[in-house]
């Protein structure tokens, strides 16, 4: 089982699990991923915790489904997903670091290629 956080919802943090696993190649594009009720028992939730997660994953064009078959990562879903968490990091993060380095007396420069 995973151990969630209280610092987002649970269908986030499932979202971010299934997309860190294609971005390491465990789920390569093209392929069938688990069913959501088999995610679901697995990682101990609601099945329509899982489900939304899914839902979110396909509007974002990560994943796709079959109907009767199943669900599968979309071709191009590596490059979506960097493209996503390279503009999350940007707009959420980056600023909250920056923030931080001022306090104690440090400064960052960002260059921003390729985004």
């Amino acid at each position: 089982m995973i151990q969630f956080t209280q610092e987002k919802p649970i269908w986030r943090q499932i979202y971010e699990l299934i997309a860190m696993r294609i971005l390491s190649g465990e789920w390569p594009e093209g392929s069938r991923i688990v069913s959501v009720r088999e995610l679901a028992s697995t990682i101990g939730v609601n099945p329509n915790t899982v489900m939304r997660s899914y839902e979110r994953l396909e509007a974002d064009g990560i994943i796709f489904n079959r109907r009767g078959i199943g669900f599968f990562v979309a071709e191009g879903a590596k490059d979506d997903i960097k493209q996503l968490e390279r503009k999350k990091f940007m707009d959420e993060e980056l600023p909250k670091l920056k923030e931080r380095l001022g306090y104690i007396g440090l400064t960052i420069d960002v260059r921003v290629d390729n985004l």
